[in-house]
């Protein structure tokens, strides 16, 4: 995936970009079902764009295999006019927007998934920053509840949330890591399909984000959360699982000039294996009967996806 990953990147380095390029970039190449939506916030605005692409047995043919979803979570890929350039915040973005014109590309060429991949980021070369310890983090110009309004698809079966995860003192390693499995405000064990996935990908042993409950709430609550990379869980009851590209030192996400290629198509390339598996049923998220168990002997956890008492 390195050409659309590089493809992806030089088109989003733009003080001009916004969600009707990249739509028109992946029109080009076959991809029919993009919806952009300009949505204004508190400080500037934003492109939500949304792809669809089919697969052969997917709900949108009337099939049964089921859709997953790869969200770019992000707060902007750009933060002018304070820094000029792609910052590091916009990996996400560019790793699911790869995704969807290696898709794209594959169709044309006569390769199709079983299931539809839903792919959903948003476009923000402008966005505000603020300050965070221990690295100032990107703000965005709408909230986070409107980012999962837009992002998240009630048709996904199953989400991986695509986030830079430079900005902590725990992840000390470059490359990706995934997180274990959340669902309804459970933190479930990591998934050893996606260990194995990870490891035939990377060559290497799988690494894995050390999350806390903290994380798994939502954001506006007062509380420290290492990022945005698990509220998509907050907005629905999938599975999902973090997609985390990492660092070997603390990098701020407003900065430019410090995103590696290399890494992004590797996270990419993971994404893009885990959808083929997961639309064949040859990769689970989460053990479902294990899960019922759960509920049963200690109940419901989803008020972690809620405010909590006031």
């Amino acid at each position: 995936m390195m050409h659309q990953v590089s493809e992806i990147y030089d088109l989003l380095d733009s003080a001009h970009i916004n969600g009707s390029r990249v739509a028109d970039c992946l029109k080009k190449r076959g991809t029919k079902d993009i919806q952009v939506r300009k949505i204004q916030g508190r400080s500037g605005s934003t492109d939500f764009v949304k792809i669809l692409i089919p697969g052969q047995k997917g709900k949108r043919k009337r099939g049964k295999a089921p859709t997953l979803g790869i969200i770019g979570r992000l707060g902007g890929i750009g933060a002018r006019p304070n820094s000029v350039g792609l910052v590091s915040d916009a990996d996400g973005a560019v790793t699911a927007l790869a995704c969807a014109l290696k898709l794209s590309l594959m169709i044309r060429e006569g390769d199709f998934l079983s299931g539809d991949v839903v792919i959903s980021t948003h476009i923000c070369p402008n966005a505000p920053t603020r300050q965070h310890h221990p690295v100032p983090f990107m703000d965005s110009p709408v909230d986070m509840a409107t980012m999962n309004q837009y992002e998240v698809d009630p048709e996904m079966d199953a989400i991986l949330s695509v986030d830079t995860t430079k900005g902590n003192r725990i992840i000390k390693w470059r490359g990706f890591a995934i997180t274990p499995t959340v669902k309804e405000g459970w933190i479930l064990k990591v998934s050893d399909d996606l260990v194995t996935l990870m490891e035939w990908v990377t060559g290497s042993s799988a690494r894995v984000v050390p999350l806390t409950m903290q994380d798994i709430t939502p954001y506006g609550n007062g509380i420290d959360h290492i990022n945005s990379i698990m509220q998509p869980a907050v907005a629905s009851s999938a599975p999902v699982v973090g997609i985390a590209i990492t660092s070997g030192v603390s990098v701020p996400g407003c900065v430019t000039g410090v995103s590696h290629i290399v890494d992004i198509e590797a996270a990419g390339r993971y994404c893009l294996e885990v959808a083929k598996a997961f639309t064949e049923g040859k990769c689970r998220f989460y053990d479902a009967e294990e899960f019922e168990k759960l509920k049963r002997l200690y109940g419901s956890m989803a008020h972690l996806q809620t405010f909590g008492k006031s």
